[in-house]
């Protein structure tokens, strides 16, 4: 039997849903409207931006299902193939009561217009499921992927900070979601074999590294397809006609994340989710960046790696992971190779990749004693913006003085840089305002940003010598103490 025979198959309220003979680039949002009448979840931006998609998936993740909130208006249907798809609809089904979370927007008077509020719901719906008792910062950062045109935020707000003041229903409760039927319906989807629809030249979902790094090598004009954050635009969009698409996330090994004694490695499709919580249990203070980069929906779709690979000059991912030495793992048939990060970005879009050679994974160096990290994004809006500019910053500071430094910036060249001059100005001097500022103009030595929409050159450039200052100011006072601890033997 071939693998495609029984076409993309998914549950929703339980039953087996068979699509058949449907382009690989078909959204889930057109399926779920034009094919099976779920018009609860809207189209508005087509680009994962306003949140009126919002759908649930959930995924067996060993014993348990994952739930997670996506944009529907850009994932393809192929890649919901043997999961469990959860919309409005599926809330309150046959003139049963309201969900929770449906009764309290209700009862908060959180629906204006109404057009947003399905997506709304499901947002609050992933809450409900995976953070019981949220506080109100952790329902504003799920609601930052979700736009209400009405200006309706409060009562919103409010709904979400009030779930827990409803009875448990008696279908999609936290213990309902985890029912063993819901997982063995599940299990029996799963494949041995990989998705393939319309032949080997239209969507192939290979299942292990070794068959995806052959394929891609005999197809290397093929479009390798990760969370789609990007690539469903260009169909959404642009309506681009795309090439053949291989998906990577059936690939077990690309889906670990895998820590040593110096080093995390994630994996080619783990989404931004996971990989930036492994990145903030080491590095605390990247978690700002982490609430900041894109969307709930955007983040549990899309890949760190295929941020990286993308390699926008815009992308918040990179300045960060360059600045930390990030090390990508690329694989070409049976060939592996390092790479530095760095090394990767040739000039805008155009990337030192040989033909049927893709990331693999990145490996991130562990914090090392004495070493100040941070990074800093600069946008118009605090939520689900695009960065006028990026910057990211690792020093390493001995007895009060810069003994290494790298730094980065996105959203000042073609390409995500570091600013080597910058670097070179910093290195032996002593941690102190006066060599910050003596460092400043090397940054108008290392770039000549540009203007356009989101800012001035003059505005870019001004704000990447600001942010070096910031850094000082925000780490002085802790390296200080650190170097009196170090000479008197006080310890913390």
């Amino acid at each position: 039997m071939d693998a495609d025979d029984n076409g993309i198959r998914f549950v929703l309220d339980g039953e087996v849903i068979k699509a058949r003979g449907v382009p690989p680039t078909t959204t889930l949002l057109q399926y779920l409207r034009d094919t099976l009448g779920r018009t609860g979840t809207k189209e508005g931006c087509a680009e994962g931006d306003c949140g009126a998609c919002t759908v649930v998936l959930g995924e067996l993740e060993g014993e348990k299902i994952a739930y997670r909130a996506v944009n529907s208006c850009i994932r393809f249907l192929p890649t919901v193939d043997g999961k469990e798809v959860v919309t409005v609809e599926s809330l309150s089904r046959n003139d049963a009561p309201l969900h929770p979370v449906q009764q309290a927007m209700v009862d908060h008077h959180a629906s204006q217009c109404g057009f947003c509020s399905p997506g709304f719901v499901m947002a609050l719906f992933d809450v409900y499921l995976n953070q019981p008792g949220a506080r109100r910062a952790q329902i504003m950062d799920a609601l930052a992927g979700n736009l209400c045109r009405c200006t309706g935020y409060r009562p919103i707000i409010e709904a979400g900070c009030r779930l827990n003041d409803y009875a448990a229903p008696a279908s999609w409760s936290q213990t309902d979601a985890q029912d063993e039927s819901r997982k063995q319906r599940l299990r029996a989807l799963q494949r041995t074999d990989s998705l393939r629809l319309n032949g080997d030249a239209s969507f192939h979902a290979p299942r292990s590294l070794d068959e995806l790094a052959q394929n891609y090598l005999r197809h290397p004009d093929a479009l390798l397809l990760a969370g789609g954050t990007d690539i469903g635009l260009w169909v959404t969009k642009q309506l681009r006609a795309l090439p053949s698409l291989i998906y990577l996330g059936e690939v077990t090994e690309l889906k670990r994340i895998n820590e040593t004694n110096a080093t995390l490695e994630i994996g080619a499709a783990v989404c931004l989710a996971d990989a930036y919580a492994a990145l903030v249990v080491h590095y605390p203070m990247l978690d700002e960046l982490y609430r900041r980069f894109a969307s709930p929906p955007i983040r549990n779709s899309g890949t760190l790696c295929g941020n990286l690979a993308n390699g926008s000059p815009i992308g918040d991912s990179m300045p960060i992971l360059i600045a930390l030495g990030a090390i990508l793992k690329l694989r070409r048939g049976t060939e592996t190779r390092a790479l530095a990060l760095e090394d990767l970005y040739l000039g805008y879009q155009e990337k030192a990749l040989q033909p049927g050679e893709f990331v693999e994974a990145v490996s991130v160096p562990l914090p090392m004693q004495g070493r100040i990290v941070a990074s800093y994004k600069i946008s118009k809006r605090v939520d689900q913006d695009i960065s006028a500019v990026c910057g990211a910053y690792v020093l390493d500071i001995d007895n009060g003085h810069i003994i290494a430094a790298r730094i980065a910036y996105g959203g000042m060249a073609a390409t995500p840089k570091r600013a080597v001059q910058t670097e070179t100005m910093l290195t032996g001097q002593a941690w102190s305002p006066s060599s910050i500022e003596a460092a400043l103009p090397g940054i108008a030595q290392d770039f000549a940003p540009l203007s356009d929409m989101r800012a001035s050159a003059a505005y870019r450039l001004k704000v990447a010598q600001n942010l070096l200052k910031r850094l000082y100011l925000e780490h002085a006072e802790s390296t200080t103490l650190c170097r009196v601890e170090k000479v008197c033997g006080v310890s913390s």
